[in-house]
C-alpha cells in the first residue's frame, strides 16, 4: 500500500493503494477487482496494480517507427486562470502521425524540463500550466495490446458493461472499446469521475510517467461544492460541469479548503483503477502511450442509476440503466420505473431520495456501432469548447439539431460533426405575452417561457427582416460563428436611412 499524499495529519482519509498480484491471481480480472475492494481499494478512488512480470500485453514492443498510426484529432489544451484555479479548453489541430507526434512532444518547445524528482516536476506543472500549450492526442480509437491477449485484454474486459452491446447494441467507443492516449509534458486530464460514474482501467503501454490526484469517493461532493463555488457561471449554466472536463484545481486549493485527497504516479508498465464516483485528475510527464476504457460491476449500479448528467451537451455519453436494474435489481425494478425506488446514493447513506426513472429509450439512443470518422469523437474528451483553427470551424453543427433515432449510414458525418463545437451564447428565459410569440416585450402580461420556445423564434424573424444587400460576410476570427444554442449568426451590414 502506498500513497504521497501531502498532510500528514489527514490519518483517516483513505489512502491509494499499491498491488502487486502474482500470474495466478491476476487471471481472472472481475475476481481481482472484486478483491481489491475487498481490500478497501475503492475507498481512495483509484488504485494502483504493477502485473506480473508474465504478463506482456503488445509482444512487438514499442519501436514508435513499427507502430503505424494516425492521429486524426490532436488537440492543443489552452488553460486560462490564476492561483491554482483555472479553466481548460480543447482546440482541435489537423491530423498527424504517431512519428511526428512524438516529435513534437521532444522538440525545445514541449520537452518535458529538468528536474530533480517528481515532487520537483510538479511543482514546475503548476507554475507554467497556463504557458505554452500542450499538445494531447486523446480519445484515439484502438488498442496497441495483441489481439489475442486473453489475459486483461482492455478491448474487451468482459464485465457487465458489456450488456449495453448485447441488449441494446450499442458500441460507446471508449466506454465499451478501447481507446488510446498519447501525451506530452504538461498534458492534463481535468478533473472528474467517468462516464454514468463507471470503473476505469488505464494501462501506461510506454513512456515518461504520469502524475494522478484522486478524491476519496466520499468527499466527491465536497469537490462539486468547491468547484460551483469556484466556477459559479458554469454551475449555473450546467449543475453537472464537471462533466465537461475542463476544470484544473491545484492540491494548494484543495488544501486551503480542506479537501482531502491522493497523489501518486504511474509509470510504464503500470495500470491504474478508477473506481465509482471517484473523483481524478493529472498530467504526464512526457512523451508516453496509454490504453483505456470503462467497465462496470454489479457495485456499480446504485452509481449508474443516480449519477449526475449534463443536459447542456448532448453528445455526452448516457447509457440507459434499463438493462441492469432488471437484471440485476429485479425487486426493484418495478417501482424503479415509477419513480419511487427510494435508497441513497452510495457515497450519501443519510440522504433518502428516490432513484431517477430511466430516461432514455433504447430504441432511439443515438447509436454508434460505426464511428470510423477520421477525425475522432468528442464523447470521452468533453470538452466544453472543441475549436478548429482553420476555418472548417464555420460548418459547426449542434447535436441537439440531429433526431435521436438518426440511422447508422449518418454516424460517420455525425461524428465529424461532433468536433466542431463553438462558442455558445447563452439566452436565459425572459418574460413575454402568452397570447403572441411576436408580441413586443413590454405593456403585456408576463409570463415565463423558455428562449427555446419563444425568444429564438422571435430573434430569428428579427434577424431574417433586417434588411441587407448581400449574404453577409464573416467578420471573426478563425472563422468561429457565434450561436445560440439552435441559431448560428453572421455579421450582416445594416443599411440605414438618413432620417433613421
Amino acid at each position: 500500500m502506498s500513497s504521497n499524499s501531502e498532510d500528514g495529519c489527514r490519518k483517516k482519509i483513505p489512502r491509494i493503494m499499491t498491488f502487486r498480484p502474482s500470474y495466478e491471481e491476476f487471471n481472472n480480472f472481475s475476481a481481482y477487482i472484486d478483491y481489491m475492494e475487498s481490500r478497501g481499494a475503492h475507498l481512495g478512488g483509484i488504485a494502483k496494480i504493477i502485473p506480473p512480470p508474465e504478463w506482456k500485453p503488445r509482444s512487438d514492443g514499442y519501436d514508435i517507427d513499427n507502430i503505424n498510426m494516425t492521429i486524426p484529432a490532436p488537440i492543443s489544451q489552452v488553460v486560462s486562470g490564476k492561483q491554482g484555479e483555472y479553466q481548460q479548453i480543447n482546440v482541435l489541430k489537423k491530423s498527424m502521425t504517431l512519428r511526428q507526434f512524438k516529435e513534437l512532444a521532444e522538440s525545445e518547445r514541449h520537452q518535458t524540463p529538468k528536474h530533480f524528482d517528481y515532487d520537483d516536476l510538479e511543482r514546475k506543472y503548476w507554475k507554467n500550466v497556463t504557458y505554452i500549450a500542450p499538445m494531447y492526442a486523446a480519445d484515439v480509437k484502438g488498442s496497441l495490446s495483441d489481439p489475442d491477449l486473453d489475459v486483461w485484454n482492455i478491448d474487451r474486459l468482459e464485465t457487465i458493461l458489456d450488456y449495453v452491446n448485447k441488449d441494446y447494441g450499442i458500441e460507446i467507443d471508449g466506454v465499451n472499446t478501447a481507446y488510446l492516449y498519447f501525451g506530452m509534458w504538461k498534458s492534463s486530464f481535468a478533473w472528474h469521475t467517468e462516464d454514468m460514474d463507471l470503473y476505469s482501467i488505464n494501462y501506461l503501454h510506454f513512456g515518461a510517467p504520469k502524475t494522478w490526484y484522486a478524491i476519496p469517493p466520499a468527499y466527491g461532493r465536497q469537490l462539486e461544492k468547491l468547484a460551483n463555488r469556484i466556477f459559479y457561471e458554469n454551475y449555473q449554466n450546467c449543475n453537472a460541469h464537471l462533466r465537461h472536463k475542463m476544470t484544473l484545481i491545484s492540491p494548494q486549493v484543495l488544501k486551503q479548503n480542506k479537501i482531502p485527497y491522493n497523489r501518486i504516479t504511474q509509470e510504464a508498465g503500470e495500470i491504474m483503477i478508477t473506481f465509482p464516483y471517484g473523483y481524478h485528475a493529472g498530467f504526464n510527464h512526457g512523451f508516453n502511450g496509454a490504453e483505456s476504457t470503462n467497465f462496470a460491476s454489479k457495485r456499480w449500479i446504485e452509481y449508474g442509476k443516480r449519477a449526475s448528467i449534463c443536459h447542456c451537451r448532448k453528445d455526452m455519453v448516457k447509457i440507459s440503466m434499463e438493462t441492469f436494474v432488471k437484471r440485476f435489481q429485479p425487486e426493484r425494478y418495478a417501482n424503479w420505473l415509477r419513480g419511487v425506488d427510494y435508497g441513497c446514493h452510495p457515497e450519501e447513506p443519510e440522504k433518502i431520495c428516490p432513484a431517477p426513472p430511466p430516461t432514455i429509450n433504447k430504441y432511439t439512443y443515438l447509436k454508434r456501432k460505426s464511428s470510423e470518422c477520421s477525425e475522432g469523437s468528442q464523447q470521452k474528451r468533453g470538452c466544453s469548447l472543441a475549436l478548429r483553427d482553420d476555418s472548417t470551424s464555420a460548418n459547426c453543427f449542434e447535436l441537439e439539431n440531429t433526431p435521436a433515432n438518426i440511422n447508422d449510414n449518418n454516424n460517420t458525418a455525425l461524428d465529424k460533426l461532433l468536433l466542431k463545437k463553438v462558442p455558445t451564447l447563452k439566452l436565459h428565459k425572459i418574460d413575454l405575452d402568452a397570447s403572441s410569440k411576436d408580441a413586443p416585450l413590454s405593456g403585456m402580461m408576463p409570463k415565463l417561457i423558455d428562449y427555446n420556445s419563444t425568444a429564438v423564434a422571435q430573434l430569428q424573424r428579427i434577424w431574417n427582416e433586417l434588411p441587407c444587400p448581400g449574404p453577409g460576410k464573416n467578420l471573426l476570427t478563425n472563422g468561429i460563428i457565434k450561436n445560440t444554442k439552435r441559431m448560428r449568426f453572421q455579421t450582416k451590414t445594416i443599411l440605414l436611412d438618413d432620417e433613421d
